[in-house]
Formats: structure tokens, sequence, C-alpha cells
């Protein structure tokens, strides 16, 4: 199994957490997004018609967006689900992971940002306030989901689901832009913990081949 990934991608951490959860050995490809290498071919042709990252391959099956791969992921390997079976918990799970993935990742990548800075010729003041500004309504509703409907240690119970996947990295970025997170004490308890669980913990970006600071 290969996993092409980029260290700082919010959406590779994500899968990088979910193989360690399941104890699924992978060999790591970067794929350096700050570069471009992710349009270059033939990456784009052979791995990933997305042209983002991660992508997977294993066997013959090659898979983009990270949801998706997770989502094949539980399927073929099962051990550690990661989306609960049962109806009502499979909904709150997903819930606050579309949450997380829907609304507050895709205006905050590093595409957007660029975007921001080039064409549309924002400051950095600029850009750094639209990244604190969706970070703080997005972490405000994960934070509402999680006091009303969150239990155990993690978001949903004693076990990581998909929901614990996709908060880590969203949080892991938000300390990295410099955002105050102060206000969701829930969401930073959860993430206190997984800065002490052994999967998470492979998962950093610290602990990836192509780290750089």
């Amino acid at each position: 199994m290969q996993l092409y990934s980029f260290f700082n991608s919010s959406t590779s951490y994500r899968v990088r957490i979910a193989l360690a959860l399941k104890g699924l050995a992978f060999d790591t490809i970067p794929v350096n997004i700050r570069v471009g290498e992710h349009r270059a071919q033939p990456y784009v042709d052979e791995v990933n018609a997305s042209a983002v990252v991660p992508a997977l391959v294993d066997g013959d099956v090659s898979l983009g967006q990270s949801l998706a791969i997770i989502d094949y992921l539980d399927a073929k390997y099962p051990q550690a689900r990661l989306v609960p079976q049962d109806i009502e918990a499979r909904a709150r799970v997903l819930e606050l992971s579309m949450l997380i993935s829907c609304d507050i990742h895709p205006v905050n990548n590093l595409r957007i940002l660029k975007y921001l800075q080039g064409p549309l010729g924002l400051s950095a003041e600029q850009k750094d306030a639209w990244y604190r500004h969706w970070v703080a309504e997005g972490m405000a509703g994960v934070e509402r989901l999680l006091v009303r409907y969150g239990h155990g240690a993690w978001c949903f119970g004693d076990t990581p689901t998909l929901a614990d996947v996709c908060l880590i990295p969203q949080i892991a970025n938000a300390q990295r832009m410099g955002c105050d997170l102060s206000a969701y004490p829930r969401a930073m308890a959860v993430f206190a913990l997984a800065e002490t669980h052994p999967a998470f913990l492979a998962a950093a970006p610290s602990r990836q081949p192509d780290y750089s600071a």
C-alpha cells in the first residue's frame, strides 16, 4: 500500500491517522504541494485525477479524496472502525466530520490561500484574517456539537472515530496559523488526548519523511 502525501496537508494527515489506527503498513510517497508536484504529470494521469493529495494505492485500486479513502479503508479493513454502524452514532460522527471537511477546510486550504494573495491581491494580514474567521465560524459549530452530543474521552465515545480523525489535523493547522482556540475547551480536550495516542503521534506532520520546518 502506498500513500501519496504531503506532511502539512490536513487531508493527508487524516488518512495517515486512519491507517495508523487500523495498524495498516504503507509506504509514503511525498508530493510537495508547495511547488506544484500535485499538478504534475504523470501524477494526475496515473495516480489522482483530482490533482490533490492524498492518494492511496492499494493493489489495483488508486483512490483520491481523504473521506473516500477512509470509507474504503473502513469497508476493506473493518478492524478499528472509524464510522460506527449504528444509525444515529454514524450520523453524529459524519455530521461533525463534514462540518470540518466541507465547511472549514475547503475555504482555508493552500490553493485558496494562494489565490487570495495572488490573483486577488490580498495582503498577508488579510489572508490570515480570512483564515482565522472561517476557523472561528467552523470551530464554534464543532464545539456546540461536542457539548450537545459528544460523550466519552474522544468526540463520540471512548475510541477514536472519523470525527477525531478530522478534528485533530484541523486544530493542528489552526494552531500553526496562530488561531485562538481557547473558546473550544471540549475540542481541545480531545486534541490533548490525541497528543498522547501512538497512532495520532505517528501520523503527525513532524514524524513524516518529507517534514520541513
